[in-house]
């Protein structure tokens, strides 16, 4: 704190310049001499190819104070609201159609008002990076990826205990979450088609390994929520009673939907580009915790701090 002082970044007159800013600065008609470095703002510094120099500078300029803490803000505002606006179903305000509507929708309420709050307050917190074309991200490479590349040829032998622990890993979570998603307590009338799912996962991934694209999981976090977000609950009828979980709205509108909207991203690029990264993380979070409520594991570790009296009548309790 009591160095604070030594701290500073300054606009300097660059050491050996290029061919190109001593072009610029013929065009504006101005010498090196001319232009009063030391009291030029950040953009104009920036335009007139100048150096940062001191201990507060960033590669791109002087260090932003308050993007930390206004990061911080919006993580945990972003956690808060969604789950406000969840639970906003059994709240007292406004007529029932609109509470469900609010609640069906939290996360993207949620997004919007703060992607709207992050762009009036003007902070420059990190966004989401989006690419500007639809090509691979690595200009050294095609769509296709020769599976040996420069490598030997022992390598693809080595490479087969690698290959195995990841086999196991992607059954492993694949079937985890088919189980979750299809319990008892869930009420699911069509049969899980376990061996559909796990064939169709096998054959994306040899097709996103060939690609180089990001390899295909069951994301358990977004699967629950899904499940969840389906429940159909009875319409109360006396008041006070609380709705009984009838089952699962069954279809596959929902999943089809997400994923075309997903491939439908690519053309969004010039929106999504004003999303705070710290917005997206406050959304993983909630989704994460979420997701959690109705897990057994986790219902068992709460019963550790519950007074028997207290304890719900679970049907495992009445053995344990």
């Amino acid at each position: 704190g009591d160095e604070l002082t030594s701290y500073s970044c300054v606009c300097n007159e660059p050491p050996n310049p290029s061919n190109e800013t001593l072009k610029m600065w013929k065009e504006k008609n101005v010498t090196a001499h001319d232009i009063s470095w030391g009291n030029l703002t950040v953009s104009e510094c920036k335009t007139f190819h100048g150096v940062f120099v001191g201990s507060a500078c960033s590669l791109h300029g002087p260090y932003i104070p308050d993007v930390l803490f206004w990061c911080v803000i919006l993580f945990f505002t972003t956690f808060f609201l969604s789950s406000f606006l969840k639970q906003f179903k059994t709240k007292r305000y406004f007529p029932t159609k609109v509470r469900s509507t609010i609640s069906d929708f939290a996360v993207f309420l949620t997004i919007v008002i703060m992607v709207a709050i992050d762009y009036l307050v003007g902070v420059p917190s990190p966004k989401l990076h989006v690419p500007e074309k639809f090509e691979p991200t690595d200009p050294n490479r095609g769509w296709i990826i020769s599976p040996l590349g420069e490598n030997p040829w022992w390598t693809l032998l080595i490479a087969a205990i690698p290959a195995l622990l990841c086999t196991i890993l992607i059954f492993m979570d694949q079937q985890i979450t088919a189980v979750i998603i299809n319990r008892k307590e869930h009420k699911l009338k069509k049969g899980a088609g376990y061996h559909l799912d796990l064939l169709m996962v096998g054959v994306t991934l040899g097709v996103c390994s060939v690609m180089g694209l990001p390899w295909f999981v069951a994301a358990t976090v977004l699967s629950i929520s899904h499940v969840n977000s389906l429940k159909v609950e009875s319409e109360c009828s006396a008041p006070g009673e609380q709705p009984k979980f009838l089952g699962i709205r069954e279809q596959r509108v929902t999943g089809l939907m997400i994923f075309i909207l997903m491939g439908l991203s690519v053309f969004m690029t010039s929106i999504l580009k004003f999303i705070p990264m710290p917005v997206l993380y406050g959304v993983f979070l909630y989704m994460g915790v979420s997701s959690l409520k109705g897990i057994q594991f986790f219902d068992r570790i709460k019963l550790f701090g519950m007074p028997a009296k207290h304890q719900p009548d679970l049907i495992y309790l009445r053995y344990v």
